[in-house]
């Protein structure tokens, strides 16, 4: 048994063979990894071989998840592997963000620059592929947009159903267009994430759909290989802290499982402190974090923030996160503010780099954690950047117009109309109650 799924409570660790559908451990509740029998390796070689792929034209060889394959050794069949080229992503310097943020120097890797424009691409193309080694027809996902756009291109690309369930209005249109145009069946979800996410949880168990949301942990097994694609564009010289921005916190604990698994064996030989940022508006582990809370989630209901891929109160991989940051001591969770948040996007595109709001929580937060004493400004600090600059252009045209409100409400009217195009194509979301008889109804479970 090279892989196998494992309860990450400390007091139960049951093991389950990884053909089981299942996101939750059966005794105990709790999360799931997926865990190996890692052979003993020559770290030089494989780094080496991690390489030298790069010059492949294999297609496994030019995905930056894939790349990485003998890290993810949980297929049997790479028939299963669905790949758009995702990862291999830039580590850009930052110059004037650097300045801001009162560093002599800030790296910000760019997971924007993936093929639907966000880190979600590197944990789909497994979530898919072990979708497909599973048998599943049809694949599902709550979403704030970045996940849905993702899954329904990778599902498209395999010739699955994707069922995206999405909160009603609060979604930016640069990524429900992505939706609409990949073929998902897209369902506008009376209430928010959270609300969603509940739906899309029970109805995975309750039917054939397989939930590929981040609660699921062959998603989280490519989210991890962002590790190790940022370690070797650092020479595998380990950075003294990473910044991730945290929403339903599950790129965090990929990222943080990533580099446990590369110091577990000898590819690197320290670990780097990591802080993740919230907004303030949906910051239920900050909030945890800075009450000293370790067991229990401290939940924020109804959750605000512009920064619309962050807004989660609910987070489902809150224990793998806290996790993380155990592995990575001394780092920490931490919150910012709305205008601390957009002054940040607007720097970091000063460098000639666009992203999503919430990438811009890792800058805010780095600038306030140097002020703090915190960070040194002679440290290396990595930022992950989570998101492209097109996934929520309304933001950013509304900051520099200077019209970004963090409460408000627009109308549209349509004066004149003339030589209307023929959606001959359309495929238009389905406004539905949040009951699951109905979404069954709908998607014909």
């Amino acid at each position: 048994m090279i892989a196998y799924l494992q309860c990450i409570n400390k007091t139960c660790q049951e093991k389950f063979p990884i053909t089981t559908k299942t996101y939750h451990c059966s005794k105990c509740k709790a999360l799931l990894d997926v865990n190996y029998n890692f052979a003993k390796i020559d770290a030089q070689e494989l780094k080496t071989r991690f390489r030298e792929r790069r010059n492949s034209f294999v297609p496994i060889d030019q995905s930056g998840v894939w790349r990485f394959r003998e890290l993810i050794p949980f297929l049997t069949d790479e028939q299963h592997i669905i790949t758009l080229f995702e990862g291999n992503t830039p580590l850009y310097d930052a110059p004037k963000s650097a300045a801001y943020a009162g560093l002599k120097k800030l790296l910000l890797k760019h997971q924007g620059l993936n093929p639907t424009g966000s880190f979600k691409d590197n944990g789909m193309t497994t979530g898919i592929a072990q979708a497909l080694a599973l048998g599943a027809k049809a694949v599902a996902c709550a979403s704030t947009g970045n996940t849905s756009a993702s899954m329904a291109a990778y599902a498209a690309r395999a010739g699955m159903l994707a069922a995206v369930f999405i909160p009603s209005g609060q979604i930016a249109y640069g990524k429900l267009s992505q939706s609409l145009d990949y073929g998902a069946k897209t369902l506008q979800i009376d209430g928010d994430f959270d609300t969603a996410m509940q739906l899309v949880l029970e109805l995975s168990q309750e039917s054939d759909l397989y939930l590929l949301n981040s609660i699921n942990p062959f998603r989280l097994e490519g989210q991890k290989t962002i590790a190790f694609e940022l370690l070797e564009q650092c020479a595998w010289q380990v950075p003294d802290r990473l910044v991730i921005p945290g929403g339903n916190l599950g790129n965090s604990s990929a990222i943080g499982k990533g580099l446990a698994e590369a110091y577990q064996l000898g590819l690197i030989d320290r670990m780097p402190k990591m802080h993740i940022i919230q907004a303030e508006g949906a910051n239920p582990l900050a909030r945890m974090w800075a009450q000293g809370e370790r067991e229990k989630l401290l939940a924020v209901e109804k959750a605000t923030t512009l920064a619309t891929a962050i807004k989660i109160g609910h987070p489902v991989s809150w224990q793998k996160a806290l996790r993380a940051l155990d592995w990575c001591k001394g780092g920490g969770c931490h919150q910012v503010s709305e205008q601390e948040i957009a002054d940040a996007k607007a720097i970091i595109g000063s460098d000639g780099i666009g992203c999503e709001p919430a990438s811009a929580v890792t800058l805010a937060g780095i600038r306030n954690l140097v002020n703090d004493g915190i960070i040194d400004k002679e440290e290396k600090i990595v930022a992950i950047l989570t998101g492209n600059l097109l996934k929520d252009p309304d933001y950013t045209v509304n900051y520099h117009l200077d019209s970004l409100y963090q409460k408000s409400q627009t109308k549209t009217e349509i004066i004149d109309q003339q030589n209307k195009i023929v959606a001959h194509f359309a495929n238009q979301p389905i406004q539905v109650s949040a009951e699951k008889t109905v979404i069954k109804q709908v998607l014909g479970l």
